[in-house]
């Protein structure tokens, strides 16, 4: 019992110093601005922050978050398909994607697709 104790505070005593000797040689000598200021999404923070923001670049995320989600909850109903009734399933499968369809039209009649420009 007592050479356990022994051998676990050895282990603790090295691993500490081997922290502590890292944490010191890996300081940096040269401290640079561009390296210590935080990356947010190619937009300089030492600038103003009342720049104008890209709304094609919000819609395009938005676009990608709602198709992320359609996906999401069509994958359970390939699951489903032996366990439920034929008809009810097709009615809803169908249902489900009409949605998604009349929203993709919807998209792509108001321009939010239109990647180009």
């Amino acid at each position: 019992m007592f050479l356990v104790f022994i051998m676990g505070t050895v282990i603790f005593i090295i691993s500490s110093v081997v922290m502590g000797l890292a944490s010191i040689l890996s300081k940096k000598a040269v401290i640079d601005r561009e390296k210590s200021s935080p990356f947010e999404c190619g937009f300089d923070p030492m600038n103003s922050a009342r720049l104008p923001f890209s709304l094609r670049f919000f819609l395009i995320a938005i676009i990608f978050l709602i198709f992320d989600v359609e996906i999401a909850l069509i994958l359970p109903t390939i699951m489903i398909f032996q366990t439920s009734n034929m008809i009810w399933w097709t009615s809803t499968t169908l249902f489900f994607i009409f949605i998604l369809l009349i929203g993709l039209y919807h998209e792509w009649n108001q321009g939010a697709l239109n990647w180009s420009s």
